[in-house]
């Protein structure tokens, strides 16, 4: 979620540390009013440790920062970062970077390259003061089969650019805009609320489809979370990539406010932050939180849920997710990422940030997966871009 200037100051600025910790393994369940929850899976996660980019980081011609999705390409080694800088500091753009995972360590981060994300006529995105088409870039996805990155825009409801999925060539070619349905569209009364559109992108294994989610809810689905309630239910909607078919759509229901902000009068949100797939059905979802304040209870809250995308209604012709109507897919909590703050045996975390990246990262040489997670720090010096990797044990 990139931030404009005037609503910087009452996003997720991170004043204390992390989130009072809930232990969140394999048996941890979400609450039942956000879907009722499937048996445990055998899963959890294994902290490896921790990495941070530079506050403003000058690369290239540019200021690293707002680092809003990452992906791994295994073939070469590189890292995918995006950026949700939309065009207002330097243009719209995704970095390659290198990053040294063993079994128990995590290097320092190397930047590689800069991509300009090129329009259809070869032209830098425009910011908001240039022109209507303002990216805020979110997710990125590279796609082996045809060496193209995958990657979303939250659009911009202030110039009426639509929410996006876009393919490019890794020197930032356009290659082709997805048809996305008009519900995701800007509109008075319906359609997406600003800044809480497409947050997370998703490939099956088999890099036939894709998946793109909703951060919130459309406006006619239902209401933001607030502390005392879960949100509306979030559309994720999946894609055939050969076609550009829509194919079906799914409703996950985002939990309520982890906490109450301090005050209760202040800022709080959550939502979707990012989606990944486990298997060709099997989806990871990253819920990330925040609430204003200051202190242990203040700051950022990441969970992770598994949902199975063969459950739940097929919402795609529904054009209101109302109450009884449909059916949101199941998800059971893996892990809630406050159990990895503070003391404890290994490696441990002095804090969270607003992580909004996810991605599998290289085989560990003991077979297992690694996972691996970046925050955007709204080129704030009072956030970090952070860096961290775990081991997903099966």
């Amino acid at each position: 979620m990139s931030l404009s200037a005037s609503s910087f100051s009452r996003r997720r600025l991170v004043l204390g540390a992390g989130a009072a910790a809930v232990l969140g393994l394999a048996g941890c369940r979400a609450p039942q009013s956000a879907a009722t929850p499937n048996q445990p899976p055998r899963t959890r996660l294994r902290l490896i440790g921790e990495s941070r980019i530079a506050h403003r980081l000058q690369f290239q011609g540019t200021t690293v920062g707002g680092l809003s999705g990452i992906d791994y390409d295994a073939a070469s080694g590189l890292y995918y970062l995006i950026s949700d800088d939309s065009s207002s500091i330097n243009p719209a753009r995704f970095y390659t970077a290198r990053i040294a995972l063993g079994m128990d360590s995590l290097g320092p981060p190397e930047l590689l390259g800069v991509t300009t994300l090129l329009q259809a006529d070869g032209s830098a995105y425009p910011s908001a003061l240039q022109g209507r088409q303002v990216p805020d870039p979110e997710s990125i996805r590279w796609r082996a089969g045809s060496r193209t990155v995958l990657w979303t825009s939250e659009g911009h409801a202030l110039t009426g650019a639509s929410p996006a999925l876009r393919e490019t060539r890794p020197d930032g070619t356009l290659v082709r805009e997805f048809a996305l349905p008009a519900m995701f569209d800007f509109q008075l009364t319906q359609g997406s609320r600003s800044n809480l559109t497409l947050e997370g992108l998703a490939l099956t294994p088999d890099g036939a489809t894709a998946w793109i989610a909703m951060e919130n809810a459309l406006r006619e689905d239902g209401p933001v979370p607030t502390v005392q309630a879960p949100g509306g239910p979030c559309r994720f909607t999946q894609i055939d990539l050969a076609s550009g078919k829509v194919l079906r759509q799914i409703a996950y229901v985002p939990d309520a406010i982890p906490r109450a902000p301090i005050p209760p009068t202040a800022f709080a949100d959550n939502g979707v932050a990012e989606i990944l797939m486990l298997d060709a059905d099997r989806m990871l979802v990253l819920e990330r939180a925040y609430m204003a304040g200051w202190g242990a209870e203040a700051g950022n809250s990441l969970r992770l849920y598994l949902v199975d995308t063969r459950q739940g209604s097929d919402t795609l012709a529904m054009p209101a997710l109302q109450p009884g109507a449909y059916r949101a897919v199941d998800k059971t909590l893996i892990a809630d990422f406050a159990a990895f703050i503070g003391p404890g045996a290994g490696p441990r975390l002095e804090r969270l940030d607003n992580t909004e990246g996810m991605a599998w990262g290289p085989v560990l040489p003991n077979g297992n997966r690694s996972l691996v997670f970046i925050s955007d720090d709204n080129f704030s010096s009072r956030q970090i871009s952070q860096w961290l990797a775990f081991e997903f044990l099966d």
